[in-house]
């Protein structure tokens, strides 16, 4: 199709309804694969737009995977699963049907927007490559098997390079373990140092999942302090631990990133007390503001555990964690859990492998990186535009969510239950505290499963749920 007459008007931007009616034409099925769209310059012309607003346009529907360039070719529309487009049909009917809502007059409002941390964009999710590579797996019959017991050998090979290429850390396939999720490797490093190692750090506010799983060994935990502005290393001097637990490239919850400077005075203190730094990188892909940070385990391979997971990056039900472990810890690893069966699937660890080996893991994380990126800055405008100084937003670097500071002599449990009668939900960020607490209530917000639009109207319903 080479010619397109839309009807545009006053009331939105341009772009916005450039790139709506382009994607209604594809889920539909108007337009279809591989069919050839207009020029940037021609639609422009056509519509009596600006290039920019085109080019805007055609950019979204390529960071949604709606469409895709081929260099001087021009633009195509990319192939959508049934589902997805079955899915799409049933959200443009419900949004039909739907009546615009005015202020809630009751506690029973339906949720309309979920700020939860921790979703994946599932729009984005490459089911059609992850299928045919999960296909091609099933015909190798070492995939009916158990597996290996510390992690597939073609994955820790595919990771080796990865690791080295993203995150600066030099390892081998022989220091990898592969498990299924963070907490898991968490427990079993725990029983592997819990007799030389009674008591570990862990960052103040911080991941509980973590702390949960030192707890149920019984650990003595002792904290670092984190402030909005970083880590107090100072305290490090006066502790009786020589473990760390900590999120460098992004704190939970903070979000703020350690500087060079904090990364050596840690690895100086672990070389001084004979102790191990428990790296958590659980989302260190996605950074927006510079390149990814390189990980402590890139200073220092010999005095950092490395925890990596493809949760967060990928998708939660794949479950796929590993772990990078010193030279020292792999011999007694391996013997202390030789007769523990891997409980990570053979199927998702040999076709991750498929997918790294073929470049699309590297083209996914740059596709969801630019995505991610446009929805952290859409939701950070909003707050500010909808808010002002009554808000202040931390974290907006890096990851899939951002905390709010709010300005409010209302607590944490009361501007979450006021959200919830608007139809938002937003999460609280008191679990994560042990010692400290915060003079204003800190409330979390994701936004990595939420579209331009469902941001926006959240925000509005928090403003007024929340206005005085």
């Amino acid at each position: 199709m080479d010619d397109f007459i839309f009807l545009l008007t006053e009331k939105e931007a341009k772009y916005k309804q450039v790139y709506q009616q382009m994607k209604i034409l594809i889920t539909q099925g108007t337009l279809q694969t591989n069919d050839s769209l207009p020029s940037i310059r021609k639609l422009a012309e056509t519509l009596q737009v600006s290039r920019n607003t085109t080019l805007t346009a055609y950019e979204q529907l390529v960071a949604e995977g709606y469409i895709r360039g081929e260099g001087r070719k021009g633009y195509f529309v990319n192939a959508l699963e049934p589902v997805f487009l079955q899915e799409q049909e049933q959200e443009q009917e419900q949004e039909q049907e739907q009546p615009v809502l005015s202020q809630p007059t009751s506690n029973t409002t339906s949720l309309l927007v979920d700020f939860r941390a921790g979703a994946v964009d599932q729009t984005y999710f490459p089911m059609k490559t992850w299928r045919q590579l999960a296909n091609q797996v099933l015909q190798e019959p070492s995939c009916y098997q158990y597996g290996e017991l510390f992690g597939d050998p073609l994955l820790k090979e595919q990771l080796v390079p990865y690791l080295l290429q993203a995150r600066g850390v030099s390892t081998t396939s022989e220091n990898i373990m592969i498990g299924s999720s963070t907490q898991q490797m968490l427990l079993y490093v725990g029983f592997l140092l819990k007799d030389h190692f009674p008591s570990v750090l862990l960052e103040d506010p911080g991941y509980n999942g973590a702390r949960e799983a030192f707890q149920l060994h019984r650990f003595v935990i002792e904290t670092l302090p984190v402030m909005e502005t970083g880590a107090q290393l100072d305290i490090l001097k006066h502790c009786q631990s020589r473990l760390l637990y900590v999120t460098p490239s992004h704190h939970f919850p903070y979000g703020v990133s350690m500087t060079i400077q904090q990364r050596q005075t840690l690895i100086q203190w672990a070389q001084q007390v004979n102790g191990y730094i428990l790296e958590d990188d659980y989302d260190g892909e996605f950074r927006y503001t510079q390149q990814p940070f390189p990980a402590l385990a890139s200073i220092d391979p010999s005095k950092v555990i490395y925890l990596g997971t493809f949760s967060k990056s990928f998708l939660p039900g794949v479950r796929l964690s590993y772990m990078v472990l010193p030279n020292t810890l792999v011999q007694p690893f391996k013997e202390r859990f030789a007769h523990f069966e891997q409980n990570a699937s053979s199927l998702h660890q040999r076709t991750m492998a498929q997918f790294m080996a073929q470049g699309e893991w590297t083209r996914h994380i740059k596709r969801m990186r630019l995505t991610y990126k446009q929805k952290m800055q859409h939701l950070v405008q909003e707050l500010q535009r909808q808010f002002g100084p009554q808000i202040a937003v931390l974290g907006e670097q890096s990851g899939l969510y951002i905390v709010v500071k709010v300005k409010s002599p209302l607590s944490e449990q009361q501007l979450i239950q006021r959200a919830e009668t608007y139809g938002v939900k937003v999460y609280p960020t008191s679990p994560f505290f042990i010692n400290q607490t915060s003079e204003d209530p800190l409330l979390q917000l994701g936004f990595s499963k939420l579209t331009m639009e469902e941001i926006k109207l959240g925000v509005e319903r928090l403003k007024e749920a929340w206005q005085p």
